[in-house]
């Protein structure tokens, strides 16, 4: 999140690539305090810096830089803090007509800090600054002008716009009869499980799963289904990276997961998650069983189950939500979200 904060305008200039330990960021520091304190007495406020095109452009660089699926979560919620609607097909949108510039692990092999080396933001603002919108930031120029002085010292690290690593951007939102909505990091999938179809394995649990794994019932080519990991469903909607871990450190290489549940800046694979609905309130994820075969399309957006309409409809009806230890916090959390989205929507 430390990129889309750069973007956004609300960090000053390179601290987003600084590494923790870099005796840089003690001055980073001393100079977002002094800046502080000069945006109060200018009476700057927060709103009049993350505007809609300042969100696109924080979508934008994301996109570019190869998207962690947190951030369609992420800037959504921050956006409506600020008063400014963002739909998660925006994502896909930009991510579409934005290239894949930077090939950061877990989708490639540099580092973020191999990234500040090469330039950091105001590097990969300059490729893209045909695309940037121009913004004010807490910077005392706006980003357009950030994005024109920006310099890219590797063009390995950060490619030209002619010569990205993928010709879209990190983020694809699938839909179909399992979602109105899902997202999957799209620049860490491998090109031969782009489109894949394959027989559903279910589990309720990340117990369930991760037993499975250790006694190899699951097969070459199965979809897994991990329903029930949403914001109601779990509830917290808990980010499913030992399952996906688990699945890679198998050694499986043709075994997608589909989740209701996030995904943390570290998945990898064939790895969708943010279904919605999701099935604690009646989404179709819920309603698929074993040996159902799932139909994944990336390149077209699609993510289907070879079921008829008045078949999941009636599954629908019959669907038992398994039972939670839940603390009064987390029933709270959970009738928050009853009905409504991850979006809150």
């Amino acid at each position: 999140m430390a990129v889309v904060t750069e973007v956004l305008g609300m960090s000053l200039s390179q601290c987003a690539t600084t590494l923790a330990i870099d005796s840089l960021k003690r001055m980073q520091a001393y100079e977002t305090g002094k800046r502080i304190v000069e945006l109060v007495k200018e009476n700057v406020k927060p709103r009049d810096i993350m505007t809609p095109d300042a969100f696109e452009n924080a979508i934008r660089v994301d996109m570019a830089m190869g998207g962690s699926t947190n951030t369609a979560l992420h800037i959504p919620a921050i956006a409506k803090e600020a008063g400014v609607d963002i739909d998660v097909d925006l994502f896909d949108k930009i991510s579409r007509e934005t290239p894949n510039i930077c090939s950061i692990i877990p989708a490639g092999t540099h580092e973020m800090a191999d990234v500040d080396r090469a330039g950091g933001i105001p590097g990969v603002l300059n490729r893209l600054r045909r695309m940037i919108k121009s913004t004010q930031t807490v910077n005392k120029e706006p980003i357009q002008q950030i994005a024109e002085e920006g310099k890219v010292l590797d063009d390995k690290v950060i490619r030209n716009l002619n010569n990205p690593y993928h010709p879209e951007g990190g983020i694809a939102v699938l839909k179909g009869n399992i979602a109105h909505s899902a997202v999957i990091k799209q620049t860490a999938v491998d090109k031969e499980m782009m489109v894949h179809s394959g027989p559903a394995k279910v589990f309720y649990s990340e117990r369930e799963l991760l037993d499975a794994i250790g006694a190899k019932t699951i097969n070459e080519g199965d979809v897994v289904i991990l329903p029930f990991q949403g914001p109601a469903g779990a509830p917290g909607m808990p980010e499913m990276l030992t399952p996906t871990d688990a699945i890679k450190g198998a050694g499986y290489g043709k075994v997608a997961l589909i989740t209701d549940g996030r995904f943390s800046g570290a998945t990898s694979g064939p790895c969708i998650g943010h279904v919605e609905m999701e099935a604690y309130n009646g989404g179709a994820i819920g309603t698929i069983r074993d040996g159902d075969i799932i139909d994944i399309d990336i390149p077209n957006r699609s993510l289907n189950v070879r079921l008829a309409d008045e078949k999941i409809k009636e599954r629908q009806k019959e669907t038992e939500i398994p039972d939670r230890e839940m603390t009064s916090l987390l029933a709270h959390y959970r009738s928050k979200f009853k009905g409504i989205n991850c979006y809150g929507k």
